[in-house]
């Protein structure tokens, strides 16, 4: 994808306004090789961390939790990791790899390198090992189930990479996934009385633009970038 197409893509999907984003996203993604420094790196909206009003640049640590409002939005990098969180989310991150990042509610696009990491939210412990996903939990995934209560039913993408994902209502259910291009999206339940907890999803609210862009922040290219049968 030419650099004009990305940052048009960008643009349609908002990433390009407010706070002088424009010139930030040209440097970044004209030295893919070049990490840019962890921290905040673009907030729309009521964005807090620990309670606290967050500021551009500051740094995202073990054991804070990051909390966007309904019209927030946050673009950060914790060392060679890159997330894009949307409104009505809440991530905690922890003080270890095996509690290392936790989705309370909303939705958020990932992208990590090497090495194992363990994602948590609502209905499944994902292990990751240099991949990149994208999550949705909470309220604005809750359905009813077949016996008339209210169950949760997640949306889990493995953007690429491999990831062993563990439904926690029934870890005998846990599935090794691999991937090279959103080969496998994930609906995961909470509801036992289905026969599957976790079905077949397709590919929503997220975008390869995206993806490029977490990747470009962490000095990366996604692994499908300059495919000749990639399509956008």
């Amino acid at each position: 994808m030419k650099r004009r197409q990305l940052l048009q893509q960008l643009a349609a999907a908002g990433l390009l306004a407010n706070g002088g984003i424009m010139g930030f996203l040209q440097r970044a993604l004209a030295n893919g090789a070049n990490p840019v420094p962890p921290g905040l790196h673009k907030l729309k909206g009521k964005v807090t961390v620990n309670g606290d009003a967050a500021r551009e640049g500051q740094l995202v640590k073990p054991g804070d939790t990051v909390v966007t409002g309904k019209d927030g939005e946050a673009i950060f990098v914790i060392q060679q990791d890159a997330f894009l969180q949307r409104g009505d989310t809440t991530v905690s991150f922890g003080k270890t790899t095996a509690d290392f990042m936790r989705v309370a509610t909303g939705r958020i696009l990932s992208v990590f390198g090497k090495g194992e990491r363990q994602i948590k939210f609502a209905t499944a412990v994902i292990g990751i090992r240099g991949t990149a996903c994208y999550i949705e939990t909470g309220e604005a995934q809750r359905k009813v189930g077949s016996g008339g209560t209210a169950s949760e039913n997640a949306y889990f993408c493995l953007c690429y990479g491999s990831a062993q994902v563990t439904p926690t209502a029934a870890p005998a259910q846990s599935e090794l996934l691999s991937t090279n291009y959103h080969d496998h999206p994930l609906y995961i339940s909470d509801d036992m009385q289905m026969p599957s907890v976790m079905v077949s999803a397709p590919v929503i609210n997220h975008t390869d633009a995206e993806l490029i862009l977490l990747e470009n922040l962490v000095g990366r290219w996604p692994p499908f970038y300059g495919k000749s049968d990639y399509t956008y």
